[in-house]
């Protein structure tokens, strides 16, 4: 599949892509498969494989953002790249070995869930460089590890839903001052947002309540708009989902009940503009393309590279439509306290 065809495929509507997601089956084997999608074809002599979680590049999340990266490294860097969806866990260990095995420069794996699959292919092939994005992984000298401070985007995403909670300061909002999250499955990415929002939404709003349940999935969309209704049901009018492609069903049942969303990940304000209040980012992307650069400069390290507000790294973007400049303004004053060390951040979900 050519980019151009991905790029187009990408700008389908949430529906269809969630459909594209939970409509993947089974490979069926465990040998190496050749990449299923073509990122690019030129280059410079840099090849780059980049293998998808589960969630594939239509979880409008990290899957997608590291495709962006490697996109752009591509056009920056003339590296030539490719990338190959995985289906289901047992396609992790096939799939980073296709790239290992056919001498590609640099190998990135999407997501914590590839920990146990880097670290066997990366022993096997040690003259081969890999990257893995949200895990850390210490004991190999040929991979760096991409984490990200989500806890300082999660903090600021809470703050702004206390404040808008607590003034009320938009349409539909309840008396009852509850908020909900939707996480995927327990894990250090998802779990350091969810403290961070729990922590930021108590800090402006101390007598208000984050219900928090995890689905177990990352892909199943009708799962994550069970779990919002559920949520609704209690109280909850403002939710942020940190579940991949299963977040998608949150927003989508949000949008539908007329409630509200926080996006994760990525910008999500264009699956439903008027029900985003604001995204929690993380620059995967940024990530990507750095290290792609190390790779062509001859400076890649292996080790741990820490991504936060400071670097920006992690962020929020601007929120919807509607809401009052005071709280924005209160919101940035507390990104700059947790920049200058003021603020400190548990990566702890509060049970």
């Amino acid at each position: 599949m050519s980019k151009k065809i991905i790029v187009s495929f990408m700008s389908l509507s949430v529906f269809v892509a969630t459909l594209a997601v939970s409509g993947c089956g089974p490979a069926g084997n465990n040998t190496a498969p050749a990449p299923t999608t073509g990122a690019g074809t030129t280059g410079t002599g840099l090849k780059v494989g980049l293998v998808t979680d589960i969630g594939g590049l239509n979880d409008n999340g990290f899957n997608h953002l590291a495709y962006v990266g490697l996109t752009k490294a591509e056009q920056k860097l003339g590296a030539a790249g490719k990338v190959v969806q995985s289906k289901q866990a047992t396609d992790y260990v096939p799939n980073l070995t296709y790239f290992a095995s056919h001498g590609y420069n640099l190998v990135i794996a999407v997501g914590f869930l590839m920990h146990d699959a880097v670290e066997q292919v990366a022993q096997q092939y040690p003259n081969i460089k890999f990257m893995i994005i949200d895990d850390v992984i210490t004991n190999r000298s040929n991979v760096v590890s991409a984490v990200f401070q989500s806890e300082q985007a999660g903090y600021l995403a809470g703050a702004m839903a206390g404040l808008i909670q607590k003034g009320h300061s938009l349409p539909n909002l309840n008396s009852q001052n509850i908020v909900g999250v939707v996480g995927g499955q327990p894990s250090p990415p998802v779990d350091s947002y969810i403290a961070g929002f729990q922590q930021g939404f108590k800090r402006e709003d101390p007598t208000g309540k984050v219900l928090v349940t995890y689905t177990d999935s990352f892909t199943d969309t009708a799962l994550g708009a069970q779990y919002a209704q559920n949520e609704m049901s209690q109280g909850a009018d403002i939710i942020f989902p940190v579940a991949g492609g299963c977040g998608l069903g949150v927003i989508s049942a949000v949008q539908a009940a007329n409630k509200y969303a926080i996006g994760v990940d990525t910008n999500q304000s264009y699956l439903a503009p008027k029900n985003v209040i604001v995204s929690a980012t993380k620059g995967v992307d940024t990530s990507v393309y750095d290290v792609v650069q190390s790779v062509k400069n001859n400076t890649f390290k292996s080790g741990v590279d820490t991504f936060g507000l400071k670097q920006n790294g992690v962020g929020i973007t601007a929120p919807m439509q509607g809401v009052p400049q005071s709280i924005v303004s209160q919101v940035n004053q507390l990104k700059q306290d947790i920049i200058d060390g003021k603020i400190h951040i548990s990566t702890t979900v509060q049970k």
